[in-house]
């Protein structure tokens, strides 16, 4: 080998590289996430919501949104199961959502298609139970005449 030759690694786009190519790794590989880090980087520039971006910005959130959607996954999943349905439907989503204190507060103005409302009858409205109501159904032994002795 000559000295020229030593110090050349085979991949990663150098010239010269005579190994094999190394398959590419997507960035939501490398941040352990499900969500497409890259697609979200997009997003965040094409938005111009600033005018750089750092290479961080799109990796958190990411791991933002995945959280999320986990979070509302689990919780719908749940309330479909108490329905007894093995599929969720945007009322489970609803009933998710409004019956968690943090993501009641996090989505109270969003609208749920097909979600329907929370049940909730209004204490006023309910029949008012009075002292009649807590009367005996059977009468009790002392309530009864006492047996003539013969």
């Amino acid at each position: 080998m000559d000295a020229a030759s030593k110090g050349k690694k085979g991949a990663g786009g150098r010239k010269g590289g005579g190994g094999p190519k190394r398959k590419p790794v997507s960035k939501s590989v490398k941040a352990g996430l499900q969500f497409p880090v890259g697609r979200i980087g997009r997003y965040l520039k094409k938005g111009r919501y600033a005018q750089r971006t750092g290479r961080g910005a799109p990796v958190y959130l990411a791991a933002v949104l995945e959280y999320l959607a986990a979070e509302v996954l689990e919780l719908a999943g749940n309330a479909a199961r108490d329905n007894k349905k093995n599929r969720i439907i945007p009322r489970h989503i609803l009933l998710a959502v409004r019956n968690d204190e943090e993501l009641g507060k996090l989505l109270a103005g969003v609208t749920i298609a097909y979600g329907g409302v929370l049940p909730n009858i209004n204490p006023v409205l309910l029949p008012k139970k009075t002292g009649k109501d807590k009367e005996p159904k059977s009468p009790t032994k002392a309530a009864k005449s006492p047996r003539k002795a013969t």
